[in-house]
């Protein structure tokens, strides 16, 4: 189902240290590689989380977060978080605001995330390929149980305390 891309193997700080095809990169969680969220909200602030479809090799069937994808090799963070917003669920022509970085890893893998949001409250198309369902909830709503995932889970604790300091807390 995923073509085997070339992605970039970076440091801590980002910097591009080198390159290997994504089969390689998932399942050695020593090399660390660049991927983009973006949290999608409505005027309600709702966040539009996708259902992973069960074909995927991360997180199957499991809630997450609103847009998400590696950064490919030669591609910008700003062009990566552009058309993954369009391949996954048809947005185009916003650019979301850049809020945060952090590093999330696992003993399958190991990502330098760049987490972006935006308020959208257009029509969603999502890619059946690699989504199950869509829809908003409530930041409330999103817990560590099994339902959501790993990554997802630690993106809303890293949200929320974003949330904190934007309001002085």
């Amino acid at each position: 189902m995923t073509t085997d891309e070339y992605l970039e193997i970076v440091n801590n700080k980002g910097e591009i240290i080198g390159r290997e095809l994504r089969s390689k990169v998932h399942g050695n969680p020593s090399l660390l590689h660049r991927v983009t969220h973006v949290l999608v909200f409505n005027s309600r602030g709702e966040l539009l989380l996708q259902k992973r479809s069960a074909k995927k090799d991360v997180a199957p069937g499991r809630w997450d977060t609103s847009v998400g994808g590696h950064i490919n090799a030669g591609e910008t963070i700003e062009e990566a978080v552009l058309r993954e917003m369009e391949e996954e669920l048809g947005i185009k022509g916003i650019m979301p605001e850049f809020i945060y970085s952090y590093i999330h890893s696992n003993n399958y893998e190991s990502e330098l995330v760049y987490t972006h949001h935006c308020l959208y409250e257009g029509e969603i198309k999502f890619n059946p390929e690699e989504i199950e369902e869509v829809r908003y909830w409530r930041l409330s709503e999103i817990d560590d149980s099994e339902i959501f995932s790993q990554n997802l889970v630690h993106e809303i604790s890293l949200y929320r305390e974003f949330l904190k300091r934007m309001r002085g807390l």
